[in-house]
């Protein structure tokens, strides 16, 4: 499955599209990119289509932010583990505990902490576009 964000102004329409489409029944996400391919704002667009009302910021130095929908009471997780050195550090914040809880899970940079994600993650590709649109695709 493929999802295109030709500019920003498309962007909320396109993560609605995702949710509709891609999060009816998984809530784990992995999201892999290179820097500055748009992972964090695809994210923030997410939160926005799942009800969050809150300001979402990267949890890049926290390592995981709380949410909760607004419309639906869920709680959702985001993490950035582009800080982690080694295995042990998502270990010793129970990160699994939040894989496994229900909740939805849609992570940054996962190849760091692919060994402790569920067998069921959806595993999503952005890229950057040499017309400067993103390509989102959601792995087979």
């Amino acid at each position: 499955m493929e999802f295109k964000i030709s500019s920003l102004e498309t962007i909320d329409a396109v993560a609605q599209e995702f949710v509709r489409e891609a999060m009816q029944e998984d809530t784990v996400f992995a999201f892999r990119g290179a820097m500055g391919a748009g992972k964090t704002t695809f994210i923030k667009a997410l939160c926005a289509a799942l009800g969050v009302d809150d300001v979402v910021t990267s949890p890049t130095f926290a390592i995981v932010n709380e949410y909760r929908s607004e419309t639906t009471g869920e709680l959702i997780y985001h993490f950035d583990f582009y800080r982690i050195k080694k295995l042990d550090e998502a270990y010793d914040m129970g990160c699994e505990d939040y894989f496994y809880s229900g909740a939805v899970c849609l992570i940054e940079w996962p190849e760091l902490v692919e060994d402790l994600l569920p067998g069921n993650t959806v595993w999503v590709d952005i890229k950057e576009e040499a017309d400067g649109s993103r390509s989102v695709v959601i792995e087979d």
